[in-house]
């Protein structure tokens, strides 16, 4: 009888024992097996949404992983569990946030073709057909299943709840009047829904990653800003048909993806952010507009800003200042950089007056400290700690105190008021403890706040914004945000845009 040695019988052992492993070549056959249908070729979306690395940059692969293995509730996605074994699972969550062999493009004819009118705006009433006050609507986009709640602001009664394209993103918009919201998904679909008579009106593809959308002053038109293409798509705002792509290029000649995109209402203009050029842009929306940028020479790149109550700055970020920078609107001049750390999150910051003067506060990402500016000197005045970094800060005119999360770290579950003139931390509620709180959101009079419980088994949570007593809590999964009608379309002090 011959003796095996040892040494081979262990490395045999190993060798049986090595786990399997898929390959991306593999793994793109499996996905060309079970995904392509509903997601699409080259993984550009279909049925289901886009898998783009882009498409997916807020989603852990664990939880990608998760969604495979699991499916997801109250949608289409299936759960693979069964067919699939845990290594070609692992093969395919690496396979998805690869970048795609082929660069992905979406022209003015993929745009034209995924246009879709669903109803007809002249056939439907022109009036509110629900009873409730259309100022005081709420706008709840639940997250965690990809569905929008309508609620009644007065009696906190849900109207209307329906299925949303995939991960909303950058905050809807509404007309001037408020008859009509816009919703952008990170996938780039872009759809109008019609709050009188709680019916979607039109969708359509704008993009492949989307960062979010503006409507003008005069409700004639809808910018969107996209990382991918690096462009701004211009719609009509009545049925969202393309009008013209803008490509986000600098005036050197450098391709840029868009950071962001507001609208100024007294200046009837929309203000672009571009995010890898030194360059802001302004885009005139009066009389009969041709959408040339004006181009304003940044000190630094954008990623993100804020306005100032007249309009004439932009508070932005800037990556080399750590902080901050302002920017003159008026003369096109970069002003100051500001003392901002922390990464603020300045599209979430807001302004009141304190005595007699403007102040402007931001959360900061990556430090819990809230930093609070004098608009006219642009000096911090001060720097307010918190129990970690936050994300959201609100407030209202009529409300004493900023309502900011601590969205970041181990203490997410609590909310912090500020006074507003005495700058210190008046009072840390904890709605759900051990669950992330975040996003407020005031009624239209400022008489009560809405939080969201960021969790698959949270809720909307109601409370008197003078006693802090809680009033209703509505279970709900993963409310990321809410928003009110008449403080969007009053560009509300205490509100984003």
């Amino acid at each position: 009888m011959r003796l095996i040695p040892f040494a081979l019988l262990i490395l045999c052992g190993a060798v049986q024992a090595a786990p399997e492993v898929v390959s991306l070549d593999q793994a793109g056959v499996l996905y060309e097996q079970h995904c392509q249908s509903c997601h699409g070729v080259n993984r550009l979306g279909g049925a289901g949404p886009a898998l783009l690395p882009e498409s997916l940059s807020r989603i852990k692969p664990d939880e990608a992983r998760a969604v495979i293995h699991n499916g997801r509730p109250a949608s289409q996605m299936a759960a693979f569990g069964d067919r699939l074994s845990s290594a070609q699972i692992d093969g395919l969550v690496s396979y998805l946030y690869q970048p795609a062999a082929t660069p992905p493009t979406w022209s003015d004819d993929d745009i034209r073709a995924s246009h879709r009118i669903l109803a007809d705006v002249a056939a439907l009433q022109s009036t509110p057909q629900h009873g409730a006050d259309p100022l005081n609507l709420f706008v709840v986009v639940e997250a965690g299943n990809h569905h929008v709640r309508i609620l009644d602001g007065d009696r906190f009664e849900e109207l209307a709840n329906f299925q949303s394209h995939f991960a909303l993103h950058g905050g809807p918009k509404f007309s001037p009047d408020g008859r009509f919201v816009y919703f952008a998904s990170r996938d780039g679909w872009i759809s109008v829904y019609d709050l009188h008579n709680l019916t979607m009106i039109a969708e359509v593809r704008a993009g492949l990653n989307t960062r979010n959308l503006a409507v003008s002053n005069d409700g004639r038109w809808v910018l969107v800003g996209n990382y991918l293409p690096g462009n701004l798509v211009l719609l009509d705002a009545r049925d969202l048909s393309l009008v013209k792509h803008i490509p986000a290029v600098a005036a050197d000649g450098t391709q840029s993806r868009v950071s962001a995109v507001y609208t100024a209402p007294p200046r009837d203009s929309f203000v672009v952010a571009l995010k890898d050029v030194k360059e802001a842009w302004e885009l005139s929306y009066a009389g009969e507009p041709d959408f040339q940028p004006r181009r304003i020479e940044a000190a630094d790149f954008l990623d993100d800003f804020s306005f100032t109550p007249d309009y004439r700055y932009l508070l932005a970020t800037s990556r080399k200042a750590l902080g901050g920078q302002v920017i003159d609107l008026d003369t096109g001049k970069a002003v100051t950089d500001i003392p901002l750390p922390g990464m603020p999150h300045l599209g979430s910051g807001i302004y009141w007056k304190r005595g007699g003067d403007w102040v402007f506060a931001t959360p900061n990402v990556s430090k819990g400290l809230i930093s609070v500016l004098d608009l006219q000197s642009w000096k911090l005045i001060k720097e307010i700690p918190t129990e970690g970094p936050g994300f959201f800060m609100r407030s209202h005119l009529n409300s004493p105190y900023a309502w900011t999360d601590v969205f970041f770290g181990p203490n997410n579950d609590a909310v912090h008021l500020i006074d507003k003139q005495t700058l210190e931390v008046a009072h840390t509620l904890r709605p759900m403890p051990g669950k992330n709180a975040a996003h407020v959101e005031f009624t239209n009079d400022g008489r009560y706040a809405l939080l969201s419980v960021w969790d698959t088994d949270g809720a909307l949570i109601v409370y008197d914004a003078k006693t802090l007593e809680e009033v209703k809590r509505i279970p709900m999964n993963t409310p990321s945000g809410k928003y009110n009608v008449g403080n969007k379309i009053e560009f509300a002090e205490g509100t984003s845009h």
